[in-house]
């Protein structure tokens, strides 16, 4: 069966219904339907869940979009061979989401380029395909971002993105030492998000090194005692992953 075998009226309904793209796929499923002998009700529902489908895997595309996840960094790409090591168990607890659905955090600790972004990009990743709403961004740009905003007068809109995503994942966190004005904006984060909502932070540093960066140590200390009372902590050493991303020549065929 081919395209030309879809009636025009029929295409012009579906596409009044918003329905345009399942003639995409119309003409292999008539043909399915035809050599099964399918009855009506089992076509129709058939047909119904492939644009189901197609719609989900375009929501969870948005969101991952929206979110500024990496789309190359989710977790069926992880390089099983990298020489790197973390507990597996507590990988496989984190997979399932249920941190998110408890309003817990994670903290992601290692050296440099043993795929601590990665990891926590995937976590992204699957909680977008949950229906959860993400943001991912590095810590330093968040804190630019509320400084600018407060000239702007759009300092709570801004701060209103941070605190209303189920999951927000801050990554190289704790990674510079900060001044007065963005110790308080990521103490606000923190302590505004406390079992109200989950953070990944990704950092080189351990949450016993986190005060230091901090301007005042009573905001310091208020926000990282919330902060690592209700986290898990997944600590990766080993090799750097990188070099494992970058682009690679295509193997000519022997």
């Amino acid at each position: 069966m081919t395209q030309a075998t879809i009636d025009m009226d029929l295409k012009r309904a579906l596409k009044r219904l918003k329905l345009g793209r399942m003639v995409d796929t119309l003409p292999q499923r008539l043909a399915l339907a035809r050599k099964q002998k399918m009855p009506h009700q089992d076509f129709l529902l058939l047909v119904l869940e492939d644009e189901i489908s197609r719609r989900d895997s375009q929501n969870v595309q948005r969101r991952a979009r929206q979110a500024r996840l990496d789309p190359e960094m989710q977790l069926e790409r992880w390089d099983e061979t990298s020489r790197v090591t973390f507990d597996r168990q507590l990988l496989n607890e984190l997979v399932s989401l249920r941190f998110i659905e408890a309003n817990q955090h994670v903290t992601i600790v290692g050296p440099v380029g043993v795929g601590k972004t990665f990891l926590a990009h995937s976590l992204g990743h699957l909680a977008c395909r949950r229906g959860y709403s993400v943001m991912a961004r590095r810590t330093d740009k968040v804190l630019k971002t509320l400084r600018h905003a407060r000239l702007d007068n759009s300092y709570e809109v801004e701060l209103r993105k941070l605190l209303a995503v189920d999951l927000l994942i801050l990554d190289d966190f704790a990674h510079d030492t900060m001044d007065k004005t963005e110790s308080r904006d990521l103490h606000e984060i923190l302590v505004e998000r406390h079992r109200s909502g989950s953070i990944i932070v990704t950092s080189n540093r351990g949450p016993d090194e986190w005060m230091a960066t901090f301007a005042d140590p009573i905001r310091a200390q208020s926000a990282i005692d919330r902060f690592t009372s209700n986290s898990w902590d997944l600590v990766i050493e080993g090799e750097s992953y990188r070099h494992r991303l970058k682009p690679q020549m295509p193997q000519a065929a022997s």
